[in-house]
């Protein structure tokens, strides 16, 4: 699977990093190491707005006052009621 232009580029890695990414290869059917390392390099960066969004809910949730987290919970709960009624 490709994903947008493809760049050639030439980097030094250590031994052990090319073991992993014939490993990865390998072990999901990739066609190329060079496809093998960008799959590793979207799944890094996947995780890292993984992170980054994680981190600003709890930023929100930390700033929130104990009342202004009941009304949330009662407009969920309104909300969960509204869809059973629905059905």
């Amino acid at each position: 699977m490709k994903h947008g232009t493809r760049l050639k580029k030439s980097y030094s890695i250590s031994k052990e990093s090319e073991q992993f990414i014939r490993r990865i290869r390998k072990a999901r059917h990739i066609a190329s190491d060079s496809e093998a390392l960008d799959q590793i390099l979207r799944e890094a960066m996947a995780a890292q707005s993984r992170s980054a969004i994680d981190a600003a809910y709890r930023t929100y949730y930390d700033a929130v006052s104990a009342t202004e987290l009941e009304d949330e919970a009662a407009w969920g709960e309104f909300g969960e009621s509204a869809l059973e009624m629905a059905r």
